[in-house]
């Protein structure tokens, strides 16, 4: 599988060590709660979370559009980490530079919350190599075995629900001061996601075709399986890979003329290339190519329309009008 280069372990030590006397604009206000995010569906869950009221410095790391698979944090994010009293993180292969981080954090006393550790192996999905899928690179002889669980565990509300009450439990013991407000607000944001998770649920269930096709990496597995929807994409969700083969774009066309596909999918950011060249290779050569939003990577996080219920919302739309 594909593994994104990590910095090694002693450098990622020494340069937090390092950085022990150096200021940051981010630094930690010790007057105010410092919760600190390593990707934005886990920021804006906090955000809900913590409201317009209480008085909380929130930030989170890759607010510059980076995408979660190829980050590594810079001075500033490590400073910032270093100092802060919560942090929360998806906890999969691509964080496996925390580990390092947080041994070298000057605050002893972190609340360190790691999503995929809180959800566990039950509500966790191993990564599918899928019919018709590009495979990618075997992994390096002496390199540890072990299940490799998708990332994308915030594309299941489900997951969701569960991260945000988790969140909401640790913010609340780490600031008893807006306990309640934080209790409240948990409360009437869980309902919506709620809400949102049956909508989906009514729509796949009357659905006509539940199978989605995909000119793209697939980040969708944890959605596809809430709802007993089924799949066929050129890559993994974690992929590297940009450019299909010819048979696998084949793969793909063949399976929309047999599906009777109307809409081939992409996610956001992409340049379509691939969805263009798979609907160039159907017999109607018409579908629609419709992006899904994965969260991957958010470069205008603070518009005002951009929430993750938003995102999702505009998820379900989507699906809806390619499932019917």
């Amino acid at each position: 599988m594909f593994r994104k280069i990590l910095a090694s372990s002693a450098a990622l030590a020494l340069a937090v060590s390092g950085l022990a006397g150096c200021s940051s604009a981010n630094a930690h206000n010790d007057d105010k709660l410092s919760v600190v995010c390593t990707v934005y569906p886990i920021y804006d869950w906090t955000r809900q979370i913590i409201g317009s009221d209480a008085d909380v410095q929130l930030s989170f790391l890759l607010n510059s559009g980076a995408d979660l698979h190829n980050y590594q944090p810079t001075a500033d994010d490590m400073i910032t980490i270093s100092d802060c009293d919560v942090f929360i993180y998806v906890g999969g292969e691509s964080d496996k530079w925390v580990d390092n981080c947080l041994k070298e954090a000057r605050n002893k006393d972190m609340v360190v919350i790691d999503l995929m550790d809180i959800l566990g192996d039950s509500s966790l999905r191993e990564e599918e190599l899928k019919e018709g899928m590009e495979a990618e690179e075997e992994e390096e002889e002496g390199e540890e075995e072990g299940p490799e669980y998708d990332e994308h565990i915030w594309l299941s509300l489900r997951n969701a629900v569960k991260c945000v009450e988790a969140i909401d439990e640790k913010l609340e013991a780490a600031d008893a001061d807006n306990a309640d407000t934080f209790k409240e607000n948990t409360s009437a944001y869980v309902e919506k996601l709620n809400k949102l998770d049956s909508d989906f649920s009514d729509m796949t269930a009357s659905a006509k075709n539940k199978t989605l096709i995909f000119g793209d990496r697939f980040p969708f597995r944890y959605l596809v399986d809430d709802y007993g929807l089924d799949y066929y994409a050129a890559f993994i969700g974690c992929s590297a890979e940009t450019e299909a083969s010819f048979k696998t774009i084949a793969f793909l066309a063949d399976k929309a003329d047999e599906l009777g596909a109307g809409t081939i999918f992409t996610i956001e950011g992409s340049d379509c290339s691939i969805a263009k060249s798979v609907v160039s290779n159907t017999k109607s050569k018409d579908q629609k190519i419709v992006s899904l939003y994965s969260m991957q990577s958010v470069p205008e996080y603070d518009k005002a329309d951009c929430s993750y219920y938003n995102f999702m919302e505009r998820n379900y739309d989507a699906i809806k009008e390619a499932l019917n």
